[in-house]
């Protein structure tokens, strides 16, 4: 298979993987949303497909992080951006793991568990950002 050159089919090739994609999340949404109604979320959490939508969703929200960051108008400060993401992300997976073990049939193991997924969910992509930020950075010093 020959590797296509012409910039118009290489935009009109993406344009169709898009479609597709599309196309695939609205049928995977209908299967999902049929599951939901039928069984309700713990059925619809244990289809196979609901694992495929987040790994779809999480890897397409990293490749549009990677997007956004070199799109900025302004270079952020990286370091800066970091700790007060970092603070942000700390006070919101702390409340959310005292409030969880406060509440009734709960206690703070549960808390802790819940904060503590809440807190690396979020320091995760604040970290990948952090890194496309010094890398952008870098970048552009060198260009200079």
């Amino acid at each position: 298979m020959k590797k296509i050159k012409d910039e118009r089919l290489i935009a009109q090739n993406l344009q169709n993987t898009r479609i597709a994609y599309i196309v695939q999340t609205i049928g995977i949404f209908g299967i999902l949303g049929y599951e939901f109604f039928k069984n309700g979320m713990e059925g619809m959490t244990k289809n196979p497909l609901w694992l495929v939508f987040m790994l779809t969703a999480i890897v397409y929200n990293y490749l549009n992080m990677s997007v956004s960051v070199e799109n900025e108008k302004r270079p952020k400060k990286p370091v800066k951006s970091f700790i007060i993401s970092f603070v942000v992300v700390t006070i919101i997976a702390v409340a959310f793991g005292v409030l969880t073990s406060i509440t009734p049939n709960f206690n703070w193991s549960d808390g802790l568990l819940i904060g503590g997924t809440i807190f690396v969910s979020g320091i995760i992509p604040i970290s990948y950002i952090y890194r496309l930020r010094i890398k952008q950075q870098k970048d552009m010093e060198e260009d200079e």
